[in-house]
């Protein structure tokens, strides 16, 4: 588990320290790196320098020949593979399932390279959606590169960026001709073997986050994430109109509550008299105290602030839901299938944008359900947002009743339509790549 950056101040000095100590070995360095996405004081600039870094140290060993040219008739379909250790019961297959689901398999033939060592009921509903399933759990990267080579794939998929138990070096060794990061990891791989980055021009607005970036952004059109809940929970009551007072929530891992988040949810709390605040962190026991013992510190007392443990099922976790008012959104790691899943059972959520991708992924969902009174561009705009939200239950009543059905019509949950313009995506990138000169193929 990660340190919490706000409170653990030399947490970033602990993974540079790792890593120094393990200069060839890749997954600290991807550890030190997700680190540095936690912490709120650190510039885009820093970040992606640290990024760059890892790229520079981890390069393949033995650079892959030129892919020949292809001389297959026109009409052949396109050969998409996707990477991850995440084909299981995990977040990433809310957002994976519905695109695998609804590929068009006349125009595309879908292989999944599953690094999955404990495969459960989710991985044989993944493994039933591939035309081409490959087991990597036991290979080198070396082994996995030639096996995807041999695969002959077009386009090859990375789904974990720099999080746990990704493939990057295997990306670095260049399998495939066109290689692209997405979902998993919001921000830069700095592998200069990866090509691509898609995302949105919400989380990505065009001309501010290019430069810290070693991959061309593609923006897909509205949004870049596409959400399938795997329950569909009632959608309950207003809890604020039966119990008198209003509950602000958060069920967000509590690597993403820093110092700074507890800060400025505190004043929030003090703007609204008698709320209080539901916090779900994964963590329990110590970290729980201690994070209540920095509310403290702000003045906000143990009676204003609870926590919940771990929920035996996922369906106990959305009923959470049901006692919360409006979520708070952490930053500048925002929240991404918690903040899904508070839309999706009616609780809308409050953010604050920033200026890299992790901390816009609120503006970019937010703003395709029709909220963006919910987005905040300073801390102070944030405060009075939730003094004001707080004071008129009569809408968040409408919202809560309406949000469901919101989430439903909206881009974030068209299969069909994403998928589409996911697939435009990577037929662009390989007429790209056709229509390079043959000596700069690679």
């Amino acid at each position: 588990r990660l340190p919490r950056p706000g409170s653990d101040r030399g947490a970033i000095d602990y993974y540079r320290r790792a890593v120094a100590a393990r200069p060839d070995d890749a997954a600290t360095h991807s550890n030190y790196l997700f680190a540095l996405d936690y912490h709120p004081r650190l510039s885009p600039a820093e970040i992606f320098r640290a990024h760059q870094e890892y790229g520079s140290r981890h390069v393949a060993p033995r650079p892959a020949p030129a892919r020949p040219r292809p001389e297959s008739p026109p009409g052949r379909r396109l050969r998409v593979g996707y990477v991850s250790p995440d084909l299981r019961d995990h977040v990433v297959a809310f957002f994976l399932e519905p695109i695998l689901a609804s590929h068009d398999r006349r125009a595309f033939e879908v292989f999944c390279y599953a690094d999955v060592a404990r495969p459960d009921a989710v991985t044989e509903r993944f493994r039933g959606y591939a035309e081409h399933w490959r087991s990597l759990s036991r290979s080198t990267h070396d082994e996995a590169a030639e096996l995807i080579r041999r695969d002959e794939v077009d386009v090859l998929v990375d789904l974990a960026g720099h999080t746990g138990g990704n493939r990057l070096p295997t990306f670095a060794r260049r399998p495939a001709p066109i290689q692209a990061t997405y979902l998993g990891y919001m921000g830069t791989t700095g592998v200069p073997a990866v090509d691509y980055r898609i995302t949105d021009a919400y989380a990505d607005p065009p001309g501010t986050t290019e430069a810290f970036h070693t991959e061309e952004l593609v923006r897909l059109p509205q949004t870049g994430l596409c959400y399938r809940p795997p329950e569909r929970p009632e959608v309950g009551p207003l809890p604020a109109l039966a119990s008198g007072r209003f509950t602000f929530g958060s069920f967000n891992n509590v690597t993403k509550v820093s110092a700074e988040v507890v800060a400025l949810w505190s004043r929030v709390l003090d703007a609204v008299p008698d709320s209080r605040l539901l916090l779900k962190t994964g963590a329990g026991g110590r970290a729980d105290r201690r994070l209540g013992e920095e509310f403290a510190a702000h003045g906000i007392g143990a009676d204003r602030v609870s926590f919940v443990g771990k929920t035996p099922a996922r369906l106990d976790y959305f009923r959470l839901y049901g006692r919360v008012d409006l979520c708070l959104d952490p930053f500048p790691y925002n929240g991404i299938t918690t903040t899904c899943d508070a839309l999706w059972l009616g609780v809308p959520v409050l953010t604050l944008a920033g200026r890299a991708s992790v901390s816009r992924q609120g503006v970019a969902l937010l703003s395709n359900v029709g909220l963006p009174e919910l987005i905040a561009q300073t801390p102070d705009e944030y405060v009075e947002a939730a003094r004001r939200v707080a004071g008129d239950p009569g809408r968040l009543a409408e919202w809560r009743s309406g949000l469901r059905g919101r989430m439903g019509d909206s881009p974030l949950m068209d299969a069909a339509r994403f998928t589409r313009h996911l697939e435009a995506a990577y037929q662009t990138m390989w007429r790209r790549w056709l229509a390079r000169p043959e000596s700069a193929s690679r």
